[in-house]
Parts: structure tokens; sequence; C-alpha cells
């Protein structure tokens, strides 16, 4: 008989020494293919205006590292996945314990990290074929803004979501509000993925956030989203393994548009759906994607009403960097910073367990 902890530490292991072993196959094809950006920078900012301070700082390692190195993620995660779900259906005795696939908790997430990868990758595609900088901003935000409406329809329909939990208090009701509000948390996550942009800052990051998510999900039961959140834990560590300095790729939109597609899905499931606090939670666990998100709605505010920068540069990692801190200390800092929120936000998810 398997422990339910090894139910998810298992697949976890795998998604990660597939990940190891898979990675160099990954970086030959990416490198062979000059996968990476034709015009360093982002040329144009959110607010419209141009990215001058960015661009000089990355202007050599962003025509020479492949893009496109979060197709490890995906991959790694959905081998493990299709390997245990074959196995549970063509064994009948150990496996099926393993088997992590199923309709109530991981079949929403499954989709949100297929359909963000493929969106994702059309995007690199695009980017390092042409060159035009991939698909627009709008239509980025189209893809996770619909993603998220038939994700909160069905967190709505489908499983009777209608409220989310607040610690040490009854849950807030929303009623079919619970759609929009869906999308609007979807739509931050994916802007807070934006925190791509540091060697081994967002695989550091969202590993960190995923295992922090595992241990809410193993705290409220749901074994089988435990497993799935230490999967993409496991594989993105994987991923980090060659993307600390210096990066031999870089993760790109296919692996942040999948990643923050399934955190949305991953915090929802674990809300009242499961009697728990998950999205309360989800702005401290992610702490450095809020951070990212506030100082760049901040930087262009500041822009519009006083007609001058806030920060140098934003997001605010991005400041740090130009304003002298090495690269690699703006991304350990952030390491730490997020294990510390994340332990207070599973600290907070645990207690409010508590009867």
């Amino acid at each position: 008989m398997i422990s339910t902890a090894a139910r998810v530490l298992i697949p976890s292991a795998v998604a990660f020494v597939l990940g190891i072993v898979f990675a160099p196959f990954l970086a030959n094809i990416l490198y062979r293919a000059k996968a990476w950006k034709k015009k360093a920078g982002k040329g144009v900012g959110i607010g419209g205006g141009g990215t001058p301070i960015f661009d000089e700082l990355h202007k050599e390692r962003e025509i020479s590292t492949p893009r496109m190195g979060g197709i490890l993620i995906w991959a790694s995660a959905l081998a493990t996945m299709a390997f245990f779900w074959l196995c549970a259906h063509f064994f009948d005795t150990f496996w099926p314990s393993l088997n992590f696939v199923n309709r109530q908790e991981t079949w929403l997430p499954i989709f949100a990290l297929a359909v963000g990868a493929v969106a994702g990758l059309v995007d690199d595609l695009l980017e390092v074929t042409r060159g035009n900088g991939g698909l627009s901003l709008a239509r980025r935000l189209g893809i996770v803004g619909t993603i998220g409406l038939v994700a909160g329809w069905w967190f709505y329909a489908k499983l009777g979501v209608v409220a989310i939990g607040i610690p040490f208090a009854a849950p807030l009701t929303l009623g079919w509000l619970v759609i929009p509000f869906f999308t609007l948390v979807t739509l931050a996550l994916y802007a807070g993925g934006t925190i791509d942009g540091l060697d081994g800052l967002a695989g550091g990051v969202l590993s960190i956030i995923f295992m922090v998510y595992a241990g809410i999900a193993f705290g409220d039961g749901q074994v089988s989203l435990a497993a799935f959140a230490a999967v993409i834990a496991s594989a993105t560590l994987a991923f980090l393994w060659f993307n600390i300095p210096p990066a031999r790729f870089y993760m790109s939109e296919t692996g942040s548009m999948a990643l923050t597609l399934a955190l949305a899905m991953v915090a929802f499931a674990s809300d009242t759906l499961a009697g728990d606090v998950g999205v309360f939670v989800l702005p401290l666990v992610a702490l450095p994607l809020t951070a990212t998100i506030v100082t760049t709605l901040l930087q262009v505010a500041w822009k519009k009403i006083f007609h001058k920068k806030l920060f140098r540069v934003a997001p605010i990692h991005h400041h740090f960097e130009a304003i002298g801190w090495p690269a690699t200390k703006v991304t350990m800092r952030y390491w730490v910073i997020t294990i510390i929120a994340g332990v207070m936000g599973l600290t907070i998810a645990l207690l409010a367990r508590v009867p």
C-alpha cells in the first residue's frame, strides 16, 4: 500500500528526472534552430513608450540565448501525467494509486497548462522566426481572458463554487460574480508572469509557489491536486537547473503562460471547493508576481499623472538591476522573499482550517 505522501512525492521525483534528462536534447534543438530574439529588448513598454534602460541591460543575452525553455517544464509535467495515467489503466496493482489525473481535481489545471503552453509556443515561434514581437498583447490577453472565463464558468456551473474562503471567517459569497473574478485573477497572474526577465528568477519563484500550493492542497486532503502542483514544481526545478546564470535557455511565453494559467486553477481548486483559502493567500504566496503587477501599474499611472517615472524601470526587479544590483543578487533575494512569503501563506491556510 502506497502512503499518501508517496503519491505526491513519487510523481514529482519522476518529473524532475525527466526534465533533467530531456533538457540537453531540448537545448541542442533550440541552439541549432537559433531560437532567440532577432532584436534585443522590448521595444515598446506596457505604457506605450520605449524601454531604453531595459534594452541596454539585456542587449547581448537576448540575441544569443534561446527562448522556449518553458517547453521543458510542461513537456516533463505532461509526460509524467501521461505515464502514470497509462500505467494505471494497464496495471491493476500499485499504479492506480499513483494516477493523479482525474476530473474532480486536475482536469482543469492540466487543460490550462496545455492551452497556455500551445498559445505561448505560438507567440515564441513568431518571435524567433519573424522577429515581430510575437502575438500582440491584446491577443495574448484575449487568450488568457477567454481561458479564465471558461474556467470560471466551469467552477461556478459544474463544481458549484460561488464563494472564496476568508481566513477565520465565513466565506465571501460572490454567486455568479465568481466568473469575472476568476477571469481577473487569471489575467493578473499572467501579468505577473513578466517576472521572467533574469536568469533563474521566474524558475525559482514559480517552483516555490507551486511547492507551497502542493502543501496547501495536501493539507486539504486533495492528494491529486497536490501531486499536480508538486509535479509542476519539480519540472520547473529541472528547468531552473539549466536556467541558473548563465542560462542555457529562457522560459519565455510558452512557459510563463502555461504556469500562470495552471497556478490560477490550482489556487481556486484549493479554495472553498476544499474548504480552504487558496485564493485569499495567493497575493502573499505569489508575492513577487504581486509586486510585478503593482509596480508596473504604479509606473504607468505615475507617468500619466506626474509625467515622470516612479522607478527607473518597471517591474521593480529590473529597477534593482538598473540601480546597480547584480542580477544574481536580485534573483536570489527574490527566492528568499518567495520562501518567506510562501511559508506565511501556507501557515495562514493551514491555521484557517483549524475548527
